[in-house]
């Protein structure tokens, strides 16, 4: 049979894309170069503050050993053990002629070494487990540690796990086998491709490097993603009010309002059509509004919770009522913004008002007892340098909030897109999620500080009062009909901290439904996809276990039973509004413009 030379490498096609590659990568090192000199100082997130949390952890952990060298001893020396087994192993094979084990090995399956080298390979099979090893054992001397305080022992475990999660030899190009394969394959084109990532990155972020997760050219807002039809009816320096164009001819009496986080953009509920919230409650017969928050500048520095309040969430439900004509709404409250409308129920109730005829909570914290995976960005240290960064510019940067979300889930947030992006020269993906989850929004200094402060370390709602508009403010104080949802695996917003919240509130008519999956997808899980399900039963009261054992589990959304809910709250049917009114006229179509600024740092 004749040989095919014209599918053999060509060795001067092959050096020649070899000689252009490398001069890529010295003009991208220029690049680099200047990308990382233009980081700034001092720059919080896990850098700055984050340094000091770091020391402390180790410090804490550091003394604990020297305090019972014993153990510290027994615990190396079973490391150590494992360590010499795996090498004496491997040097078997080798010494033995074998570039394939003879026996796979029996370790827990991770999806970071999905390659079948890491199984079958002595080399990498080799630095597999003594990863894993090192790993075990880090996590159990952390696990066993005494004489720490609770949060002392919480910081040394994140401490830890950024630790293990770091050194992982999938982040490393040297052990990895998946991008040792592509850049062979390409002749090193992944790795400029990669080297390319990186310097957008870093030029995008000042020289921090958080990896972008989803191609910023998929999407755009207004064309296909927060597509549902509407109109800006009111505007004013914190919001825009969004009233949704009706799909029914009539529609329930009472309006729906729903209050989003400013931390990201609104249109998580409104991703697509096909997983839109927004959309299905305007198909359920609902006059639906929304709030757009302003994305804050320097100039918000003393926006509190108070200018939030009377500007965002009194305002709202004031005009609302003057375009519908209602007496009444029915509000919703997402993540902050839940634990904001407690505020304003609360504060309402203290005044005498009631224009909410009930209140829907999504994954809301208004008891910060337990702070949960952000104990360690929740001591004085940490909370102080975020006063200080506030401070200086006034609010804080959305960078940031990213930063801190994603080292809390840093393999699949942080190292995974970096490995993908920087080693393998992978373009992120078109993923409406990832691409919202990018857009993030700043937050106003003084709010900032009341938020970690006043809430979260004092714990003020639900303790001795949050003094707040000339009142002093008790999660008791909210005593109208209430649902809430939160969810199963909900790392930001946990379960049984939003029950115990919901637990304290003053309302004698107290739904809870407790979702599966997480913080955004717990939430946004429409009844055509028959994903995540749902458990429902008793008046929140007790204790989270103790409710869930008596709650019982449902298929499939819950959007359909907080629709029953809601829809027995809400009134007669009356004809379909359109959006605005003579007084209230339309100012822009949906998603409006507040959606769409960007504040650059």
């Amino acid at each position: 049979m004749a040989r095919e030379d014209a599918q053999e490498p060509v060795v001067g096609e092959n050096l020649d894309r070899l000689n252009q590659n490398l001069a890529r990568i010295e003009d991208l090192s220029k690049r680099l170069v200047a990308a990382l000199s233009a980081r700034k100082p001092g720059d919080a997130g896990l850098s700055g503050p984050g340094q000091d949390l770091y020391l402390k952890a180790g410090m804490a952990m550091w003394q604990e050993m020297l305090t019972n060298p014993a153990k510290l001893m027994e615990q190396q020396v079973q490391y150590w053990g494992q360590a010499l087994t795996h090498y004496a192993e491997v040097q078997k094979e080798l010494a033995q002629g074998h570039l394939v084990l003879q026996e796979e090995d029996d370790l827990p399956s991770d999806k970071r070494f999905s390659n079948p080298l890491w199984k079958t390979h002595p080399y990498f099979n080799f630095i597999k487990r003594q990863y894993l090893t090192s790993a075990q054992a880090m996590q159990k001397a952390v696990d066993e540690l005494e004489g720490l305080t609770p949060r002392d022992k919480k910081r040394v475990e994140f401490f830890a796990s950024q630790i293990i999660d770091l050194f992982s030899p999938t982040n490393y190009l040297a052990t990895n086998p998946d991008a040792l394969e592509k850049a062979v394959e390409t002749e090193g084109e992944s790795l400029v491709k990669g080297l390319e990532n990186l310097v957008r990155d870093l030029e995008a972020r000042h020289g921090e490097i958080l990896p972008t997760l989803a191609d910023p050219t998929a999407f755009h807002v207004g064309e296909n993603l927060a597509t549902a039809k509407g109109s800006v009816v009111f505007r004013n320096a914190m919001m825009e009010l969004i009233q949704y164009a009706p799909t029914t001819e009539t529609v329930h009496q009472t309006p729906l309002l729903i209050f989003p986080p400013w931390i990201n953009r609104f249109y998580i509920l409104d991703l697509k059509p096909q997983n839109s919230l927004i959309q299905w409650i305007v198909d359920q017969g609902y006059t639906l509004f929304v709030v757009s928050w302003k994305n804050p500048d320097a100039s918000y520095a003393d926006t509190g919770f108070e200018t939030y309040i009377e500007d965002g969430y009194l305002k709202a439900i004031d005009t609302v009522c003057e375009i519908t004509g209602e007496t009444q709404i029915n509000a919703v409250g997402y993540c902050v913004a839940g634990t904001t409308l407690a505020l304003t129920l609360a504060l309402k109730a203290k005044r005498g008002q009631s224009r909410v005829k009930s209140a829907t909570f999504f994954t809301t914290l208004t008891d910060f007892i337990d702070q949960g995976e952000f104990t360690p960005f929740l001591d004085d240290d940490f909370v102080a340098a975020i006063e200080r960064q506030v401070e200086e510019t006034g609010y804080l940067d959305s960078y940031y909030m990213s930063k801190t979300f994603s080292y809390l889930r840093a393999k699949d947030l942080v190292y995974g897109p970096a490995v993908r992006s920087y080693m393998m020269g992978e373009a992120p993906p078109a993923f409406d999620l990832l691409f919202w989850n990018g857009d993030s929004t700043n937050l106003p200094g003084k709010m900032t500080v009341q938020y970690l402060r006043g809430l979260c370390q004092k714990n003020g709602f639900a303790g001795d009062g949050f003094d707040l508009m000339g009142e002093k403010l008790h999660v008791s104080d909210v005593t109208l009909p209430i649902c809430a949802i939160a969810c199963e695996t909900d790392h930001i917003a946990a379960w049984k901290d939003s029950f115990r919240g919901i637990v304290q509130m003053g309302s004698r008519d107290k739904t809870f439904i407790l979702s599966e999956s997480g913080h955004i997808a717990g939430i946004v899980n429409p009844p055509s996809k028959k994903k995540y399900g749902h458990w429902r039963g008793p008046e929140a009261i007790g204790t989270p276990a103790l409710w869930k054992e008596a709650a019982a589990y449902h298929e499939g959304s819950w959007w359909p039973f907080w629709d029953g809910w809601l829809s027995a709250r809400s009134g007669e049917k009356v004809p379909a509004r359109t959006p605005g009114t003579k007084e209230f006229p339309v100012l822009a179509s949906a998603p409006g413009t507040y959606v769409r600024e960007k504040v650059e740092g």
